[in-house]
């Protein structure tokens, strides 16, 4: 099971010296993959529900563009892999988000994980022009979208929310066909949208317990589209809070090998602080301690 982590992107860390040696030190010391997550405005309201609990961040803190962040981890990086946990599919036009995704899979030599997801903040998809109560439909077309351009000699779309035709659209993705796309959530329209568009399932914040459930429901929905299970990639991001590792080493690596036995090929470690240097001294109790005892297990 590989084991990545996220990148400083918030807050007092949110710099480009903390970024690039979080990045380099990781890579030094081999970590699997390196995440971003997406917002691009913290509006000062939420109507919605945040899948982690109480959403994290206070409306002015400071938040790197995803996108960029990753574009700027590919240059300064060699070996990762680097994902979105996940891209939020209405925060920008398909056409310029494919564009800058097969730009990164370019710069990083075909490292790119496609993570993607409908969102759930009513309030900053409105402001970025997403209709809220369609996303699942939109966020559907727009994978088409991404697969079009990404694939297609001479793209062309024609759909309920984006058409286009008679274009070139170059670079093509290193990776063929193209990136892997692994789609975030639980609910019976992101499982069909692993099943019908998606190469992996990227879960959030789920006990072993809550995991092995949701796997359960995510294989029926594979069965009736006669999609085999083994074909879907399986990962989850893993929040490492405080509260957890005051628990002792020994129940984090726990949870991580009852993930290993669910069948999980990845888990992105999220041990994001405010300090830089608490967060490689995390980076080495991850990699020192909680990975070699799990390859073990």
């Amino acid at each position: 099971m590989d084991i990545g982590c996220h990148l400083p992107t918030q807050g007092p860390v949110a710099t480009r010296d903390a970024l690039m040696t979080f990045a380099r030190e990781a890579e030094k010391r081999d970590i699997a993959s390196l995440w971003v997550s997406d917002h691009v405005i913290f509006p000062r309201k939420a109507t919605g529900s945040y899948p982690g609990g109480r959403f994290p961040h206070p409306p002015d803190k400071a938040y790197l563009e995803p996108v960029v962040a990753l574009a700027a981890a590919a240059v300064c990086t060699s070996r990762a892999r680097l994902g979105a946990s996940v891209f939020i599919l209405g925060h920008r036009h398909p056409v310029v988000m494919a564009k800058m995704l097969t730009s990164i899979d370019a710069l990083s030599n075909g490292r790119l994980i496609c993570g993607v997801g409908v969102g759930w903040w009513k309030e900053e998809l409105e402001i970025l022009g997403a209709p809220f109560h369609e996303r699942g439909r939109q966020a559907d077309e727009m994978l088409r979208v991404f697969k079009a351009l990404w694939t297609e000699d001479n793209p062309s779309f024609a759909g309920e929310y984006f058409r286009f035709s008679d274009i070139g659209f170059a670079p093509k993705p290193v990776q063929k066909p193209h990136p892997p796309i692994w789609v975030g959530g639980d609910s019976p329209g992101a499982f069909r949208r692993v099943v019908t568009l998606g190469d992996g399932w990227h879960a959030t914040s789920k006990t072993p317990a809550e995991l092995k459930d949701a796997l359960g429901r995510l294989r029926a929905v594979a069965d009736a589209g006669h999609r085999p299970f083994d074909s879907i990639a399986l990962s989850i991001r893993y929040s490492l809070k405080d509260e957890l590792l005051a628990q002792g080493n020994q129940a984090v690596v726990d949870e991580l090998c009852e993930y290993k036995r669910l069948g999980l090929s990845h888990v992105m470690i999220d041990f994001r602080r405010d300090d830089l240097a608490k967060m490689l001294d995390l980076l080495d109790l991850v990699t020192g301690t909680f990975r070699p005892a799990v390859d073990r297990a």
